[in-house]
């Protein structure tokens, strides 16, 4: 599909005709350490990290970086420019990975190197941008062990915010997030593989709390990921599949990935793989009308100013507006490059835009998709 650039208001209204249901997918959300540290409320800020003891470390470091931050930050400030885009799209659902566990518990997970929690209070950060659902089923939602994951389940629901990839027993972390919108249902299932750092002994159980954990991507587990999206999906419905897979660093997808998400989509009724993991964006295919992003990327970090990965770009996130028709096939994908500078969303420079868009077209064509920009730096998916 070829987007014709006609001019973006006419553009939204024309597409907004067409469209059944407009989503807001953002990557990684990590509001721990020294986000959290920044914030009118925080936890404990000790760490068991090998090189950082102390989380206001991570503000140090983003102001040696960055200049001086006006602490404390409030809540909506860290979305900075994404206020804009979210005004102007006015998606129907605003859906995330959250990479923190919300926790005052002061107990690790033992053996794990890094730990993040931010304090149940700022979840009001999630609250003032509007944010409608939660992906769990990551490798920093345990953190702070079972006691940690209680709380962070309970604050979420005293949020009304809603979740899916974790809960008390293995039904609960397989059950989807349900949301009416005004043309049908959409179902968010969340699940998270070992191959991004989530141990073994996260997996939920009959009686035990934990992740909605998949040990492998096999055909056991395909067929236990189809069973469930399946009993629960009915006509007209559209189905996200949230995964949580793949290392951090890397623009290679493996083929047991690709295939993976191509049988979710056969076989299990998928509309849209939302993959995260990786801290910066990935290659995105169409596979039969149907979006497949294998890595968001962060939406927003604490990472400023530490070394290491620069070729990646870290600093640079993207916001992913997809809209889907009625039998949940992609319309149109527009992507806002994003810097991340100060703890804050800002709306990327052109030679950041034209960065992102270059990184795209050059891992999008292996799966057949390219990217075009427009006049004010959004970027435009093609297949």
């Amino acid at each position: 599909m070829t987007i014709s650039f006609m001019g973006r208001s006419q553009e939204l209204e024309e597409r907004k005709k067409a469209s059944a249901v407009k989503i807001f997918l953002g990557g990684d959300v990590m509001l721990g350490r020294g986000i959290d540290q920044a914030f009118p409320k925080s936890v404990e800020p000790v760490l068991y990290e090998s090189y950082v003891k102390d989380a206001r470390g991570y503000i140090q470091l983003a102001e040696r970086e960055n200049g001086e931050l006006d602490l404390p930050l409030s809540y909506k400030y860290i979305w900075g420019d994404a206020w804009k885009m979210w005004k102007e799209w006015k998606p129907d659902l605003k859906l995330i990975n959250l990479e923190t566990s919300v926790t005052t518990s002061d107990i690790p997970w033992k053996g794990k190197g890094i730990h993040y929690r931010m304090h149940p209070e700022n979840i009001k950060a999630l609250q003032v941008a509007g944010i409608d659902h939660v992906s769990l089923a990551n490798n920093h939602v345990m953190d702070w062990g079972r006691p940690g994951l209680k709380e962070t389940l309970q604050t979420l629901k005293q949020s009304e915010i809603k979740y899916s990839g974790a809960g008390r027993n293995r039904m609960e972390a397989e059950a989807p997030s349900i949301f009416k919108t005004e043309t049908g249902r959409v179902l968010v299932f969340s699940y998270g593989s070992p191959g991004s750092g989530i141990p073994y002994g996260w997996a939920a159980e009959k009686d035990v709390s934990g992740v909605n954990f998949l040990a492998a991507l096999n055909e056991e587990n395909l067929e236990r990921v189809k069973q469930n999206i399946l009993s629960k999906k009915k006509t007209g419905d559209v189905v996200v599949f949230s995964v949580h897979w793949g290392g951090n660093w890397g623009y290679d997808i493996p083929s047991r990935q690709q295939n993976f998400a191509h049988k979710v989509i056969d076989e299990a009724g998928a509309d849209v793989v939302f993959g995260h993991s990786s801290h910066h964006p990935l290659g995105i295919e169409v596979y039969k009308n149907k979006l497949i992003i294998y890595g968001a990327g962060d939406f927003i970090n604490d990472y400023e100013g530490i070394s290491g990965h620069e070729e990646y770009r870290n600093e640079l996130s993207l916001m992913y507006f997809a809209e889907l028709n009625e039998n949940g096939n992609l319309l149109s994908l527009e992507m806002i490059p994003m810097r991340i500078k100060k703890f804050k969303l800002h709306r990327a420079k052109e030679r950041e835009a034209v960065w992102l868009r270059n990184l795209l077209k050059r891992e999008g064509s292996k799966f057949g998709t390219s990217v075009k920009m427009d006049s004010d730096r959004s970027l435009w998916l093609e297949w």
